[in-house]
């Protein structure tokens, strides 16, 4: 290249070479040209021939480094005599450009084109307060151009994000935000979303939106939009993934419409109908809330009772017709057949012959015989009449005999009140009663029990009842009240009844009855039933033999290498939990231990109760005895609570809980319609008497220990179970229970007048949880030769429910056919410990809270379990435990603690569809052998 001149100068002025740049050019101080860095000056044009400024056809870009990989900058401009880069305001050397140089044809100029590389070493070696930049600067004859400044830094992109998307659970329609912060890079990371692994297009689903800030907004969840979302991050260098966040899209439940009213449940009286909605619409879905409030409503309703059509009395028959016959009717109007009732049955008139059979002569009529035949006829008549005497005079005779010895037989049946109420009278002979007040009392009265009274078959003493009544099938009534006692104004001494084993029941004659009473003494009775095991990490059951009451230790409950004795017992005595107003006790006081035990996991309580559930007419209570005595009502069973849950079965209750102590079942009756389920039972045994059998008819609360407690009784005292014992459904509605017997053979055995019928008031027998409650019959043989017994015993409550006990039996002990108290189920092993405890093996229990624990997109999870397993309340007590599933399990294997067939539970969990295969065909694939012969031998 040519030297140039220069355009002008001043004195002083100097030319100098520059051999780098090949330009020779004048220098005149700061004044003449750009200082740079290194002191060197260039002008800002240099002098040419006229032209044109040089033109950039292509500038440097903005550039990244990749690694070590170094960039190459690339600058084009025309007309250019040269072109030289510039980078952080100094002059890069000759050396490292590259350039070609061109014409182009259309205009003739000339065109220059350079590039030149930038190593990462010269990047990281610059320390400025900007970034790495670089400029093309190019010469013409007119001057110089500059071009833009291209920056060059290094790519990166680090690791973690700054914010991971987070899982969200929204309802249906609801909005779903998704927060994503791209980790820090250079180039800035472009972000993409995915779901289920495939990349989400926006531009196609107008309900969702990725442009706000890396965000993913759905703006109304639909149950597809349910799955795994990722944050995917990517620039030149490299890709990154965020955490997936799981979004579940849920439903709550909703109910259906009502269904019609049901058809009354009875053809005849006051019954119920009910109608049912189902939480379908929608169902819930994906751990959606369960529907609130009841799925079934009731109402009483009152049919009209069919009643059947009943003749009336005949009329009076007819004149004699001329065929020596008369006629008579009658309608069936007494009452006539109305709401669907039968006709009355048989002929509406009959007709006979009006002359006893004596017409004669083709049927003529008395008046038109002759003389001698109606002197013949009266004859007859006469002998007729005679006989009729004869045979009246005879039956009256026999009935007069036989009611004198029927009174014989049983002598005075007149006794004083004092001996009913236990007065002292009768142990003093110098205090006379007041003979004006009349005390007649006609039969046996119903007392409590039997381990504390003895039965008098003629001439009965009995322990004072303060509101009995006993009514007899006649018309006047004994009230055996506290009133007509304290009309003696006597001392009354205090005294029970001999709780002696070793019993008999005899006949006492009046004379007999002082010293009796004197030495009557009370004698200690049992308190507590008790049952006790070892337990440890294991767990176990322990079980109260024919009581219904069950204490279940799950696995892992008790701390490794540690080992409790646990204890189990029911109070026998008389209940510490005294009722408050309409409050009754409705299962037994039931006590497990040791109170200073603690469980990581909770256990599993079963009482027994004689509550009907099937009803909504209670409120049922679980309370628990602090350590003071005193009671506390721990929850109502329709509450919600994170403390304890109660599952309420037709015939026992379910408590989990995580404290030991006493804990009982309260009721209050919300209506009249509430019901208690009392089992009915009738034991028979001989009396000393050779001629006479004793039935004792029982009404206990419907739980297995209490009727435990009649059994144990009655086999001290010899009796024998007559009849299948049966159940008893007894309404709050304040009527009182009677018992009676009917149908006994008339000529082989007989009843003391007007004691074939009992009447209990209904406050004892409501409360009736302590004592059972029975009343006693004497029957008497007429012969000894009589050996079976038939008749019924029929316990019915006063507009109520009624049950008709059979009884056919030998009342020879040799004869007679034994009926079984209790089946053996539960008596042989009281306390069970490690896998033979529980019903579900225990590999098969760990799959199934490690399938259910876990939260799914699609809802199958624990709220799923509990739903097919029939627990659809109070479910956050569930959501507080560490494992869901397991806590249902418990509740499962106390629930099926007889009747735990795998087959139930298999089928619950083919409906969620988390299992294909029955868990009875795991358990005999899959299970080591231990748990297989365990399986067989318990019947799975």
């Amino acid at each position: 290249m040519g030297t140039a001149a220069a355009a002008g100068g001043g004195a002083g002025g100097a030319r100098r070479w520059l051999p780098w740049l090949g330009l020779c050019f004048w220098a005149a101080g700061a004044a003449a040209g750009r200082g740079t860095d290194n002191g060197e000056v260039l002008p800002e044009s240099i002098p040419s021939a006229p032209g044109t400024l040089p033109h950039f056809i292509e500038e440097p870009d903005d550039a990244y480094i990749i690694k070590s990989n170094p960039i190459a900058l690339r600058c084009k401009a025309r007309p250019a005599m040269q072109i030289f880069f510039k980078c952080n305001g100094e002059w890069v050397h000759q050396n490292e450009h590259v350039s070609e140089e061109s014409l182009d044809e259309s205009s003739g100029l000339k065109v220059r084109e350079v590039f030149i590389n930038v190593t990462r070493q010269q990047v990281e070696d610059f320390h400025g307060p900007e970034d790495y930049w670089c400029q093309c600067v190019a010469w013409s004859h007119l001057g110089t151009s500059k071009s833009r400044k291209a920056s060059v830094r290094i790519a990166y992109l680090r690791k973690n994000f700054e914010q991971d998307p987070q899982g969200r659970e929204v309802p249906i329609e609801g909005m779903i935000v998704l927060h994503c912060r791209p980790p820090e890079g250079v180039p800035a990371a472009e972000v993409e979303w995915l779901k289920n692994e495939e990349p989400i297009d926006s531009e196609q689903d107008e309900n969702i939106d990725t442009r706000a800030d890396h965000n993913l907004i759905i703006r109304q969840a639909r149950l597809s939009d349910s799955g795994n979302y990722t944050c995917m991050a990517a620039n030149i260098v490299a890709k990154r993934r965020s955490l997936s966040a799981t979004v579940v899209v849920y439903v709550n439940g909703g109910w259906s419409s009502w269904t019609e009213w049901s058809a009354c449940n009875v053809r005849c009286g006051r019954g119920w109908q009910k109608r049912s909605r189902t939480c379908t619409n929608p169902a819930p879905l994906n751990g959606g809330a369960f529907c609130e409030g009841m799925s079934v409503q009731k109402i009483t309703c009152t049919s009209l009772c069919p009643v059947d059509g009943s003749w009336e009395v005949w009329s009076e028959w007819s004149v004699c017709s001329p065929e020596c016959e008369h006629l008579r009717i009658r309608e069936c109007t007494a009452p006539p057949p109305r709401n669907g009732g039968k006709f009355c049955e048989g002929l509406s008139q009959e007709s006979e012959n009006c002359t006893d059979g004596l017409c004669i002569l083709d049927k003529k009529p008395l008046h038109e015989i002759k003389p001698q035949s109606i002197e013949n006829a009266s004859d007859i008549a006469l002998y007729s009449g005679l006989g009729a005497a004869v045979v009246a005079v005879a039956v009256l005779v026999i009935g007069v005999t036989l009611y004198r010895r029927s009174q014989s037989d049983y002598g005075v049946d007149v006794i004083d009140s004092s001996a009913l109420t236990g007065n002292s009278l009768l142990l003093n002979s110098s205090m006379q009663p007041d003979l004006t007040v009349s005390r007649t009392y006609s039969g046996p009265i119903c007392l409590q029990d039997p381990l504390d009274k003895e039965l008098m078959t003629e001439a009965s003493l009995f322990n004072p009842l303060s509101d009995i009544k006993v009514k007899v099938q006649s018309s006047f009534m004994v009230s055996l009240g506290v009133s007509e006692r304290a009309e003696y104004h006597g001392k009354n001494h205090s005294g029970t009844f001999p709780h002696g084993n070793n019993r008999s029941f005899s006949t006492m004659h009046p004379r007999n009855k002082t010293p009796y009473i004197q030495n009557l003494s009370s004698l200690p009775t049992r308190t507590e039933l008790r049952t006790t095991g070892v337990f440890g990490h294991l767990g176990g059951r322990l079980v109260m033999p024919n009581t219904g009451v069950s204490l279940l230790i799950p696995h892992g409950a008790i701390p490794e290498e540690n080992s409790w004795e646990i204890y189990m017992s029911i109070n026998q005595g008389e209940p510490s939990l005294q009722s408050d107003g309409s409050e009754v006790l409705l299962s037994p006081e039931v006590t497990c231990g040791p109170p200073d035990m603690i469980v990581t996991t909770p256990f599993a309580l079963t009482i027994p109760h004689c509550a009907d559930v099937s009803s909504e007419h209670w409120n049922i209570h679980l309370k628990k005895r602090t350590q003071q005595g005193k009671w506390e009502e721990v929850m109502s069973v329709e509450d919600e609570s994170t403390s304890c849950y109660c599952l309420l079965d037709p015939f026992a209750c379910h408590v989990l809980l995580d404290s030991f102590g006493t804990y009982a079942l309260t009721g209050e009756p919300i209506t009249d319609c509430a019901v208690k389920q009392l089992k009915v039972a009738v034991f028979g045994c001989m009396s000393c008497n050779s001629l006479d059998y004793n039935l004792r008819v029982y009404c206990v609360d419907n739980t297995p220990w209490a009727f435990q407690e009649v059994v144990s009784d009655e086999r001290h005292q010899g009796g024998q179970l007559l009849e299948e014992p049966k159940l008893l459904h007894f309404k709050g509605n304040t009527f009182s229970l009677q018992i009676s017997v009917l149908d006994i053979p008339p000529f082989l055995w007989r009843i003391k007048p007007f004691t074939a019928c009992q009447e209990v008031p209904f406050s004892r027998v409501w409360c009736s949880n302590w004592q059972p409650l029975h009343c006693a019959f004497s029957l008497e043989r007429y012969t000894p030769t009589t050996t079976q017994l038939s008749c019924k015993i029929c316990i019915r409550q006063l507009k109520g429910h009624e049950q008709i006990l059979q009884v056919q039996t030998s009342i020879l002990e040799s004869e007679r056919e034994t009926i079984t108290f209790f089946a053996q189920e539960d008596s042989t092993f009281p306390a069970q410990t490690g896998p033979k405890a529980f019903k579900i093996p225990y590999s098969i229990r760990q799959r199934i809270c490690a399938t259910f624990d876990t939260p799914n997109a699609k809802g199958k999870d624990w709220q799923m379990l509990a739903q097919k397993n029939s627990i659809n309340r109070n479910l956050s007590y569930f959501a507080t435990q560490s494992s869901p599933s397991a806590v249902i399990l418990n509740l499962w294997e106390a629930r099926h603690q007889h009747d735990g067939d795998l087959d139930s539970l298999a089928c619950a969990l083919e409906e969620i569809g988390r299992t294909h295969t029955k868990l009875s065909n795991i358990a005999e694939s899959q299970l080591d052998e231990a748990d297989f012969n365990y399986s067989r031998q318990n019947g799975l």
